[in-house]
């Protein structure tokens, strides 16, 4: 579990295919500490398995092997080396819940329509799927490349979000632009609200 609190950029140091999955290795600072293999991170809201670490100085490279299903299905596949990818390790038993609860399954892909700065901060449109438009709600959380944001309004097509300048500085919104992919990860509560609704439905 992950609360969409960016802890810091990593940077794609390469990807690999292989026979079997995608090696992604990624340089990171402040997520590398304490990490073990077997740890789990979220690289732009997707929850991924550590399967090596190797020492560079004051970094560390954080190898990922990604199944084709969550290469095809996330941002991640047009990730290049450089490219900034957002990381927050899971959330501790007695750790702030600063953001809110996210899983680190991503539910859809959607595309940036409008990014622009908007007097100190920007406004943010986004294109939504609509298996992933269906849960989103005025003043409700979103997780758009891991990052835990309030929705400032909803369209047919899509959603707004307002991004201050800290947001913007330390994530990887700041690399991002018009008709770049975003991972979307809708709120866990919307989907059990939906579904308590249809077994009542279902049963009456």
């Amino acid at each position: 579990m992950f609360t969409g609190i960016v802890e810091e950029t990593g940077v794609v140091e390469s990807i690999k295919p292989t026979t079997k999955s995608i090696r992604l290795t990624i340089e990171a600072k402040r997520c590398a500490r304490g990490l073990k293999l077997g740890d789990s991170v979220a690289a732009n809201g997707c929850c991924l398995t550590v399967v090596k670490l190797t020492s560079r100085g004051r970094s560390k490279l954080v190898q990922f092997d990604l199944l084709r299903e969550t290469w095809e299905r996330t941002n991640l596949q047009f990730c290049q080396k450089g490219s900034l990818v957002n990381l927050e390790r899971p959330l501790r038993a007695d750790g702030r819940l600063d953001g809110h609860f996210v899983t680190g399954h991503v539910d859809g892909v959607g595309k940036i329509s409008r990014w622009e700065r908007a007097g100190q901060d920007h406004v943010l449109e986004i294109a939504a799927p609509a298996e992933v438009l269906r849960y989103i709600v005025l003043k409700g959380s979103i997780a758009v490349d891991g990052i835990s944001l309030t929705v400032a309004g909803v369209t047919k097509k899509g959603f707004r979000l307002w991004i201050i300048p800290h947001t913007y500085d330390v994530t990887a919104l700041r690399d991002r632009k018009v008709g770049d992919a975003v991972n979307l990860e809708a709120d866990i509560l919307g989907k059990y609200v939906e579904q308590f609704v249809r077994r009542g439905r279902e049963r009456s």
